[in-house]
């Protein structure tokens, strides 16, 4: 256990956001894009995508330019802030870099084909850009989706614990009808809405009737890796663009659903 609980306040690991209005900000906040940080998409050059994906220094542009904007735990609000901010946590709590954490408790214990790699901010801050970057061969992203496919089980060996991979991928039935109100996009919208749509701790995913759900990870470009639990199938897809394809996860949800 690298923390005490993911309701701890990040201030515990993140002293520089004391007295900023962070105080309140917990683990969990952060995982499921609940903070209430502030977030400006777009505006080119003065944006915070832009910032927080091209930034040369990630860790000191992140601790300079965050600042509260509502109450934590609110309403969700995808943000690359707090990626950034986990990696940061991540960090200081294991002594080590997220690549090298990685590559430890999960890439060589599974065995995975192929060397992987994770773009950094840049080579004299060497911080992994938490947000996007990481690099890898399909086969090994689907045995990261069989790892939780089998609730953090592999060959016999519990690399990650049953309850984290429940409670990291399930829906929050308890959210509040404007949980997801920010969204004025009509895709997201009809994702989190009329599709059933969710999001968990950095997972994406769709309920099954009252009690089932499958969940994925979603790339940028069109990347993907789908787990759907109660039809026992991972399906991953890896690419450079979405194609002519909008929504590729209703595809990986009709195909799950017919098997």
């Amino acid at each position: 256990m690298i923390y005490k609980s993911v309701d701890e306040p990040i201030t515990n690991y993140i002293p520089e956001l004391r007295n900023r209005g962070f105080q309140d900000v917990t683990i969990r906040h952060l995982l499921a894009m609940s903070s209430g940080i502030k977030y400006k998409e777009g505006l080119l050059l003065w944006g915070d995508d832009t910032k927080t994906y091209y930034a040369t220094d990630l860790r000191r542009m992140a601790l300079s330019e965050v600042e509260m904007k509502e109450e934590p735990g609110k309403f969700f609000w995808y943000n690359n802030y707090h990626p950034l901010l986990l990696g940061i946590i991540l960090e200081r709590a294991t002594h080590k870099s997220v690549s090298q954490y990685l590559e430890e408790r999960i890439w060589k214990p599974l065995g995975m084909e192929y060397p992987a790699s994770w773009s950094t901010d840049s080579l004299e801050h060497g911080f992994e850009k938490m947000e996007s970057g990481i690099n890898a061969r399909a086969i090994d992203f689907a045995k990261f989706g069989r790892l939780f496919l089998h609730q953090g089980n592999w060959e016999g060996k519990q690399i990650i614990s049953p309850h984290w991979i429940a409670e990291s991928t399930r829906p929050n039935r308890s959210v509040h009808p404007d949980y997801y109100r920010y969204y004025d996009n009509q895709s997201l919208q009809n994702f989190f809405r009329s599709d059933s749509g969710y999001y968990q701790y950095l997972w994406w995913g769709y309920r099954r009737g009252d009690t089932g759900y499958d969940f994925f990870a979603m790339g940028n470009y069109g990347q993907f890796i789908y787990v759907s639990p109660l039809k026992h199938v991972t399906i991953v897809r890896n690419g450079r663009d979405w194609g002519k394809v909008d929504e590729w996860q209703k595809i990986f949800y009709d195909i799950a659903s017919k098997l």
